[in-house]
C-alpha cells in the first residue's frame, strides 16, 4: 500500500511541476520597442518565424515556443512575457497587417487562435 502511494505522490509532484514549468526568461530583457520600430530588424525576425531567412537565438526560440504559447494562450508566459507578446501583436496588426496574416497562415492556419489575438 505504501508503494502504491508513494508512486501516486511522486506522480502528483511531476504532474505539478510540469503545469507550473514557465518559458525561458533569457530573453525578457530584449527590447521589443527597439525592434519594432527597425524595419531591417523586424524583417530578418519575421522572415525567421516564416522560415524564410535565418533566425537569431532569439528568433529560434520564439519559433520554437510560439506554436505552445498560441495553443496554451502563453499560460507559460510570465506577465512581462505577455506584455511583448501583446505590443508585438498590435504592432503586427495595425502597421503590419500583411506581415500579421502570413504569420497566422502559418502558426494558425485554422484560425483556431486567431479570436484571442483580435480583442487585443
Amino acid at each position: 500500500m505504501k508503494k502504491y502511494f508513494l508512486i501516486l505522490l511522486t506522480s502528483l509532484m511531476t504532474l505539478v511541476i510540469a503545469t507550473t514549468e514557465k518559458y525561458t526568461r533569457k530573453y525578457d530583457d530584449v527590447e521589443v520597442d527597439r525592434i519594432l520600430q527597425n524595419n531591417r530588424v523586424l524583417n530578418n525576425y519575421i522572415r525567421c518565424m516564416l522560415d524564410e531567412g535565418p533566425c537569431t537565438a532569439e528568433g529560434r526560440e520564439l519559433r520554437k515556443t510560439l506554436p505552445d504559447a498560441l495553443s496554451t494562450d502563453c499560460s507559460k508566459c510570465n506577465d512581462k512575457q505577455k506584455a511583448m507578446a501583446e505590443k508585438v501583436i498590435n504592432h503586427l496588426k495595425t502597421k503590419r497587417s500583411r506581415d500579421w496574416d502570413r504569420l497566422l497562415a502559418k502558426f494558425d492556419p485554422y484560425g483556431e487562435y486567431k479570436k484571442r489575438y483580435e480583442q487585443l
